[in-house]
């Protein structure tokens, strides 16, 4: 179907953004044709009418755990056990697909029309990756990462990441997962919030250095990028030392830790939403325990000056919500912008840049997504109003295009206790 889009306003995704009037936007199939004045001649086309909302790329997520649901527990379970009793019998998996493919959708229909997944269930993410492809499943593009690689007592072991004793076995496993193409590796290097012992030592590096470098070794001589989870400077440094292509989440960096990041053109990924609620909630409704709650501050507070660092430094810093974690949900990507544009500083064309043609770049995808020009492809988002005036504007997306495909009043159901605690900080 050739769509025109017209009577409303374009932000294309570039750094210099305005909402631009008078134009129409063309669509043929799965791609962006052109975008013209609005008295083209536009027979041939099918107009959809803008009603004067604001039409912008479609948001990408660039950290999303599709097992978790985002939903507050006021305990925190056996995650490998439980991961171990579903994997046991087909029966439970294919219910694990569904439920995941869900959440996929969910983000697709709040304005997510990219996610990239950095620890899951067994190939669950390739699979929903796949079947959306050839159009036998709704849901956003995705790029996949399946398993993880951690290591003994290191974060998501034995549950979303294989267990390596050794270098050795850490490139083996990353040959165990190419297996099933994803887009990416995920490395669990350091520790996290609820992974600490220590009060004021969360992130403490977990994966040796040479387990790190077989691993990303492996990866690259397969072609694929190295994301990790990393939340201390020690372990940054040794992510970056290592080869390391994304840091997901990020700590307080050093000069070196930014020389790092520029000599190997290497990005950061922040993630603000799943340390909010440990560091500034009230311990009675997060249920962290006190020295949870302050390594949570030293978590989100190391986030935001990483990225603060990497911006004045000119390291490319992308966005993601970690959903699935607690309070972090599958809909609230527009959150993360507005924690962006909070707590570092940027201003609102600035986030929504950054979710849209930054996070492109970083995933390696700016060729296909992130701006709104002739022959990008057709995922957009429509709001009623404007996003560069209030980011809150893409709480509620009117129309979502995904490759082309038209999805209009695009329904969520959300959590509306979540909804309540998190509403407080904006």
């Amino acid at each position: 179907m050739k769509y025109a889009f017209v009577n409303g306003h374009i932000l294309d995704g570039t750094a210099d953004m305005t909402a631009r009037e008078g134009l129409a936007l063309l669509t043929d199939g799965a791609k962006i044709e052109a975008v013209v004045p609005r008295d083209t001649d536009l027979t041939g086309y099918e107009q959809v009418d803008l009603k004067g909302g604001y039409l912008m790329p479609g948001l990408i997520n660039l950290h999303v755990h599709l097992p978790g649901s985002g939903k507050p527990s006021s305990g925190k379970g056996d995650v490998a056990k439980l991961v171990k009793l579903l994997t046991s019998n087909p029966l439970t998996m294919i219910a694990v697909r569904k439920i995941c493919a869900g959440y996929a959708k969910t983000q697709l229909m709040s304005g997510v029309t990219t996610i990239r997944t950095v620890g899951g269930i067994t190939d669950v993410d390739t699979t929903i990756r796949d079947r959306i492809e050839t159009g036998s499943m709704k849901g956003p593009r995705i790029l996949a990462g399946n398993m993880a690689v951690s290591v003994e007592g290191g974060h998501m072991a034995g549950s979303l990441a294989y267990i390596a004793h050794t270098p050795e076995e850490a490139a083996a496993y990353v040959k165990v997962i190419a297996r099933e193409k994803p887009d990416l590796i995920k490395l669990m290097i350091t520790g996290g919030v609820l992974d600490a012992t220590v009060k004021g030592e969360p992130g403490v590096l977990k994966m040796p250095p040479e387990t790190v470098k077989a691993a990303c070794d492996a990866a690259h001589a397969l072609g694929l990028p190295v994301a990790a989870h990393v939340e201390s400077p020690e372990g940054v440094r040794v992510a970056l030392e290592n080869g390391v292509d994304t840091i997901e989440h990020g700590a307080q960096p050093d000069e070196d830790i930014l020389r790092l990041f520029r000599e190997r053109g290497a990005s950061l990924v922040a993630t603000l939403s799943p340390a909010l609620p440990y560091a500034l909630f009230d311990r009675a409704e997060s249920h962290a325990s006190e020295m949870e709650q302050y390594n949570g501050k030293v978590v989100f507070e190391g986030i935001v000056d990483c990225a603060k660092a990497c911006l004045t430094a000119g390291v490319r810093v992308g966005l993601g919500t970690d959903t699935g974690c607690p309070y972090i949900t599958h809909y609230d990507m527009w959150r993360e912008l507005h924690y962006f544009h909070k707590f570092c500083g940027v201003s609102n064309a600035f986030a929504l840049h950054t979710a849209t043609a930054v996070n492109a770049a970083i995933a390696g995808i700016d060729g296909k997504v992130g701006t709104l020009e002739a022959g990008k492809c057709a995922d957009m988002i429509l709001t009623a109003r404007n996003p560069l005036e209030d980011l809150s504007a893409l709480r509620k997306v009117e129309l979502v295009v995904s490759r082309g495909e038209l999805i209009r009043s695009p329904q969520v159901k959300k959590m509306e206790n979540v909804e309540k605690a998190l509403d407080r900080y904006l």
